[in-house]
């Protein structure tokens, strides 16, 4: 037992006083007279024995009086089973992110069970301590220490946010390292982050808010049939559903809404902890830019009921060709759709360079021999932009060299066209090219004039091994010309698909439907932006983010998580530039939380770590945390004791005869 004012303790000497009272009765006696004392001596002596116990027990409840009232003064505690540092400043962290909607009990969710916990821990300590209150949003409340009425005052404007926190963020986030910090959070798996090790110096007492894991179903991934969407021509969506919960769902209802027109809706049943895909047709009257959601109902859990994405019907590929004779090719007449491709074919020797950094996919086309101004220009490329190189009949090997960087030879043994082998259709390169994947495919004819080096994830084949279609950074390399003396490729029914991969590829950019809140870097075209004047973001906000210009391309960079999940228009000066999609990112749907334990060792496991149960009451809660960690006063224990014997005292005197 330790006392909280010791200096008190010198009242004990104030004991003495019922002592010497009791010993130096100074009340006066009066000495009677009789013939006969032997019969009054043996009532004096019996009546004097009584009255020395009734004196013995008035003082004992006095100095027991005394003696405790004074303990009370001194305030005596017991000294806590975990130590905490300094109580003049303490540290709470509130996860207040999506996954804390989910229910503890009915009508209680867990960021309201963890608020309920973050008061009790304020009334917990005395009034003059200050508070650092962390929740994900990390908002300036949260850069200074407050008073317990700030901070009560905060709590009650605390909402869901969208921001997922790692333990590296929060724990940047302590403004202190040597007091106590209060962790209350569900601890989710996905959103942890990597290991870390606490400053041994902060005394970390881990609040886990427990709620049963519930099902939850979320939308994993959105991709077209065909990434190349035009009016008029037969599309569908293709959306994969993920239950991350352990019982099976039944009977869900989805809905595919575009320009806030309901156009399809369907029934799912998905396995628990299993995925499933769903297709939608789309529309074949749809033009332009299409605001595109998918929504269900699933309950309890329900902010990722709703995926938002846009399907752009008005892009269009810029491809350009570089080759050696003016005659159409085969390249012209695969990117000939003016409403797909934005397509131009140059001579090399008329080749305009300045319109190359506007290209999505610069494909070489059959030059023997390339010069040095081409070379420069197709180096500047590869970051950016995709080139496709074919080679010519009588390829020039050193000029070659230059812009591949690696030991390219020429095959002298003579044309022999073999047939390719067939590709690996698990390959994502041909992901939704194959309606059908059959392995009795018949596959194009070819010959090898070039060999690249080794290559051994070419994406076609020879059935020996060498490779046809190859890659090296993002220079796509053909083995031959395209001329039927080494392949009949360009008349295969496979070409077309490929170069419309090849296309898409370049074309990845444009071909973002969507973004997530925790990457929200957006790369558009600059052709039309000019002059100093921001992009605008504009939906349920108003945002200019921080934009840069890398060559052709305008990047905006939207601080983390300042926006919210829906569309948003990019607006330059007055005119619309595009419409972009945001979703919430989907580690904060996988409700899988760590134990208690987990938890601990994922913080560092050390010493100075330890685990709060929140499961019990509020009043529970709060004597765990007095007991655990400020100690057990003992003073209203004294204070009801001195009572007790001063009304002992009373009673003593009032009763006994």
């Amino acid at each position: 037992m330790i006392f909280q004012f010791p200096s008190f303790l010198w009242a004990l000497a104030s004991l003495a006083i019922p002592i010497i009272i009791h010993l130096f009765n100074f009340r006066k006696t009066t000495r009677i007279y009789f013939s006969n004392t032997r019969f009054l001596k043996q009532v004096k002596q019996e009546t004097t024995q009584k009255r020395k116990i009734k004196q013995y027990l008035v003082l004992a409840s006095r100095l027991l009086f005394l003696l405790f009232l004074v303990l009370a003064f001194a305030q005596p505690f017991i000294p806590a089973a975990e130590q905490i540092s300094d109580q003049k400043n303490v540290i709470v962290y509130l996860d207040n992110s999506l996954s804390m909607s989910t229910p503890v009990a009915e009508k209680t969710r867990a960021l309201d069970e963890a608020i309920a916990r973050v008061v009790e821990i304020l009334n917990v300590f005395p009034e003059d301590v200050n508070y650092q209150l962390i929740t994900n949003d990390f908002a300036p409340f949260s850069n200074s220490f407050k008073s317990k009425s700030q901070v009560i005052d905060f709590l009650s404007q605390v909402r869901l946010s969208s921001i997922s926190r790692t333990s590296q963020e929060i724990a940047q986030r302590v403004l202190r390292k040597n007091c106590t910090f209060f962790w209350l959070s569900d601890f989710q798996q996905s959103t942890a982050g990597k290991s870390i090790k606490l400053d041994t110096t902060l005394f970390t007492k881990l609040i886990p808010i427990k709620f049963n894991k519930p099902s939850n179903v979320f939308i994993d991934t959105v991709s077209l049939a065909n990434p190349f969407v035009i009016g008029g021509e037969k599309n569908s969506i293709h959306v994969g559903f993920r239950n991350s919960g352990e019982k099976r769902v039944e009977g869900l209802v989805t809905k595919l809404t575009i320009n806030n027109v309901q156009t399809s809706a369907a029934t799912i049943n998905i396995e628990p902890n299993s995925s499933t895909t769903l297709s939608f047709d789309l529309p074949n009257s749809l033009s332009g830019t299409s605001k595109t959601v998918v929504s269900f109902s699933d309950y309890p859990v329900s902010f990722d009921n709703e995926f938002y994405f846009v399907i752009d019907y008005s892009t269009r590929v810029n491809v350009i060709e570089i080759k050696a004779e003016n005659a159409v090719t085969s390249v012209e007449r695969v990117f000939g759709n003016k409403e797909l491709f934005a397509f131009n074919s140059f001579l090399a020797s008329n080749l305009n360079y300045s319109l190359l950094q506007s290209a999505d996919l610069v494909v070489v086309n059959q030059l023997d021999k390339l010069d040095k101004p081409l070379i420069a220009a197709l180096k500047s490329l590869t970051e950016s932009n995709t080139i496709l190189f074919i080679p010519g009949g009588k390829p020039d090997v050193a000029s070659y060299r230059d812009l591949i960087k690696q030991q390219i030879k020429v095959i002298e043994s003579g044309i022999n066209q073999v047939a390719l082998d067939q590709p690996d259709f698990s390959n994502p390169f041909f992901k939704n090219v194959f309606e059908e994947k059959s392995q009795l495919m018949a596959m194009p004819l070819a010959s090898q004039l070039i060999d690249w080096g080794a290559d051994r994830s070419a994406y076609l084949k020879f059935k020996d091994g060498r490779p046809f279609l190859s890659r090296v950074g993002a220079i796509y390399l053909m083995a031959c010309p395209l001329v039927k003396t080494y392949t009949d490729i360009s008349a295969h029914a496979l070409f077309v698909p490929i170069m419309y991969r090849l296309a898409a590829i370049a074309n990845r950019s444009e071909q973002t439907h969507y973004y997530t809140l925790s990457n929200p870097v957006v790369s558009i075209k600059a052709d039309s932006i000019s002059g100093e004047e921001p992009i605008i973001m504009k939906g349920k906000m108003e945002i200019i983010p921080t934009q840069r210009r890398i060559n052709n391309r305008m990047v905006l960079e939207v601080p983390k998580y300042i926006a919210d999940k829906g569309f948003y228009s990019l607006i330059f000066r007055s005119d619309t530039l595009g419409t972009i999609a945001y979703n919430l990112d989907k580690a904060e749907s996988m409700l899988n939380c760590l134990t208690p334990e987990q938890a601990k060792v994922q913080l560092g496991g050390h010493a100075s770590i330890s685990i709060v149960d929140s499961g019990n009451g509020a009043s529970d809660f709060s004597a765990e945390i007095k007991e655990k960690y400020l100690g057990k006063p003992l003073w209203k224990y004294a204070l009801v004791l001195a009572l007790f014997f001063l009304l002992a005292e009373v009673l003593l005197l009032r009763f006994l005869k």
